[in-house]
């Protein structure tokens, strides 16, 4: 039936998720989701939402939601933008933002929706590549372009980038808008909220689905300018004037307002991550400085696409990819302390029987 299609989807490239499952017997450590349960007052207030009064349309503004984040963060209601997910948020940004006559920039390692993105709303880009130590380097971005954006910490790689680097960055393209992916931010990494209301082209994103533990809920925000703010909004009630419902709205708000049951979460996935960084580096890999809730590892003598179907055999799931310069390496999510354990016992009999 593909005559049907128009001439954008045949020339489309398509984003390719990370594996569900559908077996339970599997220890899922592939899509980097929070091995913890939501904020216990995040469930009960989807609960609670989920009432007859689903009949009607929710708030198209979210306004409970923009208040709490606004709140969070010492910002204004008019500076947040809420979506479904920051995947869709992404997406208006895009669209909005991004799509100038100059090339949009971002590493030649990183979030690998951009490019599909770019495909989807004809947006020229260019890659900029990562030095050899697959750190982001500032300078290599001082040249004409229509945008900037970069997961901070990156992703697959983990790495971040230091808050006063990209307050250069931001001064060295001040007609530019330069969007800070912080998908991973809470594990480590230095938010560059802060700088919102000094940087008018600065607009940072981020998720309920990480640190949050809300991947299921579909919940992510943008921060920044009210006119970036305004862009945003006027292409998304082009779309979807009602991108989140009810139970979203209401259970992000909650999971926004819990902050001891938050920060405890993140504590633990962190010290887990430096637990799981060390075991790696005993046994021979090469682990990438971490800032994610996941690790980015590779073993000089085992071929990394063997390791993660050995692991599979075992019931274990890892992230392996295959783009140039990182097809030796295995994105490892932050599970609980005994999915840890258990991954590092399977990986230390792998390798030892293919010593």
């Amino acid at each position: 039936m593909s005559q049907y299609w128009s001439k954008l989807v045949h020339s489309l490239t398509p984003y390719v998720p990370g594996e569900q499952p559908k077996s339970k017997n599997m220890i899922k450590l592939n899509t980097n989701e929070n091995p913890y349960p939501p904020s216990p007052k995040s469930l009960q207030a989807i609960h609670e939402a989920a009432n007859e009064g689903l009949r009607l349309y929710p708030d198209p503004n979210s306004d409970l939601l923009k208040q709490s984040i606004a709140h969070y963060y010492t910002l204004e209601a008019k500076q947040i933008f809420v979506g479904n997910g920051s995947d869709e948020v992404l997406a208006h940004i895009f669209q909005a933002l991004l799509k100038h006559d100059a090339p949009l920039l971002f590493p030649d390692i990183s979030y690998s929706f951009y490019p599909v993105y770019c495909g989807l709303y004809g947006i020229d880009y260019k890659n900029i590549p990562l030095n050899n130590n697959f750190e982001i380097d500032i300078n290599d971005y001082n040249q004409a372009n229509g945008g900037i954006i970069f997961p901070n910490p990156n992703a697959p790689t983990g790495i971040g980038l230091a808050l006063e680097s990209i307050e250069i960055l931001l001064q060295q393209n001040p007609s530019s808008v330069v969007v800070i992916d912080e998908a991973y931010i809470d594990f480590g990494g230095v938010s560059a909220v802060p700088l919102i209301n000094t940087y008018p082209n600065l607009l940072v994103v981020q998720t309920l689905s990480k640190s949050r533990s809300l991947a299921g809920l579909r919940v992510g925000f943008a921060m920044g300018h009210p006119d970036l703010i305004q862009a945003l909004v006027r292409v998304k009630d082009s779309f979807n004037s009602y991108p989140l419902g009810k139970p979203a709205t209401q259970g992000a708000t909650a999971a926004i307002n819990d902050k001891t049951y938050f920060l405890d979460i993140c504590a633990r996935i962190i010290a887990t991550r430096e637990k799981l960084t060390l075991q790696l580096e005993e046994l021979g890999f090469e682990v990438l400085p971490s800032q994610a809730n996941f690790v980015f590892a590779q073993h000089p003598k085992h071929r990394a696409l063997t390791l993660a179907q050995a692991l599979r055999d075992n019931h274990i799931i890892v992230r392996h990819f295959k783009a140039a310069r990182i097809d030796n390496y295995l994105r490892i999510t932050v599970g609980t302390d005994a999915e840890s354990e258990q991954f590092i016992q399977s990986l230390t009999d792998i390798i030892s029987s293919m010593a």
